[in-house]
């Protein structure tokens, strides 16, 4: 699905401006009324120049004519030729070269084969696959609901008092190799926590729940608890996403959406892509909730999420969004996500 552009009447003037779009409706109101264009712009607090400016827009392209246009030029001379763009992006494909290798090759300054491949969306490597070297196609639901994101993430218990973050290494020693005998069928000492989150592909509003295992019960009930999270917040789920766990390829489960008529889907197996936005969102769980301090216990950071996930949800700037966070795409109304 295609990125989401801006239209005219959503560009927002800078802080500082003296007429927004009603401002400018005033304007054309006072000098319709009979006063001179002079006199309106010295009580409006605006020049001669930025008035009569308006007054000519309106004229000539009526109501349309007082919105912000882009500042794009239309014609763009000394641009770089289409042939010359096209080696560019294919050094870049074929040998992955960054702008200080490309430049010299071509006889090209490096900042501008770095406007070359962010024109062309081939600036950061992590948007490409790396065998082919095409552009990872991002994709983006219409309205909150339309598909929901669920999956699993595996992660260690931390023991009483703290790990390896917290106490030496040494002293972790017999932690580590508890955990190891457990896996061999010993008394389970530490053990793995598992993380079930849930997360809206349009507004990336998101849950999540630290269970003791991943199976069929347990996502069952979880994506319950998730359904009535979502449904709390006014969206209405129909479809969701979900990897080929065996959790997830039980009749339990499909039966549970079903109930509530939803449509359930899975990946293609090996591709995590498909579901990356709950891939991206377990990876800042690890980042700024798993492991973003020491924990003395697993209790004390499973106590930690609660708070990360209203942050995240309604506070976190969320570079997909234009920098507002989930809430901003359930809420709209001003002041709801500040």
């Amino acid at each position: 699905m295609a990125r989401r552009t801006t239209t005219t009447e959503e560009l927002v003037p800078h802080p500082n401006a003296r007429l927004t779009v009603h401002g400018r409706r005033l304007l054309i109101e006072r000098v319709r009324s009979g006063p001179p264009v002079a006199h309106v712009a010295d009580e409006m607090g605006i020049s001669r120049a930025t008035a009569y400016k308006w007054v000519r827009r309106w004229r000539t392209e009526g109501d349309t004519g007082l919105f912000d246009r882009p500042s794009r030029p239309r014609t763009t001379p000394h641009r770089t030729a289409p042939d010359v763009e096209e080696q560019v992006c294919t050094l870049r494909r074929e040998r992955k070269l960054g702008p200080a290798r490309i430049g010299p090759i071509l006889g090209m300054p490096a900042s501008t084969v770095h406007r070359v491949l962010t024109r062309h969306g081939l600036n950061r490597l992590s948007w490409m696959d790396r065998p082919t070297g095409q552009v990872i196609r991002r994709y983006e639901r219409a309205r909150p609901g339309e598909l929901i994101h669920v999956d699993i993430k595996k992660l260690g218990n931390t023991p009483d008092g703290g790990g390896h973050r917290i106490m030496p290494r040494q002293q972790a020693g017999p932690n580590r190799q508890a955990t190891t005998t457990a896996r061999k069928g010993g008394s389970p000492v530490i053990g793995y926590s598992f993380i079930h989150t849930a997360i809206d592909d349009h507004s990336r509003l998101a849950c999540s729940e630290v269970l003791t295992n991943e199976r069929k019960e347990t996502a069952a009930t979880f994506w319950q608890r998730a359904n009535a999270f979502f449904t709390k917040h006014g969206i209405t789920v129909e479809r969701v996403l979900t990897d080929n766990g065996s959790c997830y390829r039980s009749k339990l489960f499909s039966q549970t959406l079903a109930a509530d008529g939803i449509i359930h889907k899975r990946t293609r197996p090996y591709r995590p892509q498909t579901n990356g936005k709950v891939e991206r969102l377990n990876r800042t769980l690890l980042e700024e909730w798993a492991y973003v301090r020491p924990y003395a216990s697993s209790a004390e950071r499973t106590a930690a999420l609660a708070d990360f996930l209203h942050t995240y949800n309604h506070h976190r700037c969320h570079t997909a969004l234009n920098g507002h966070p989930p809430i901003s795409r359930i809420n709209n109304a001003a002041g709801q996500y500040i």
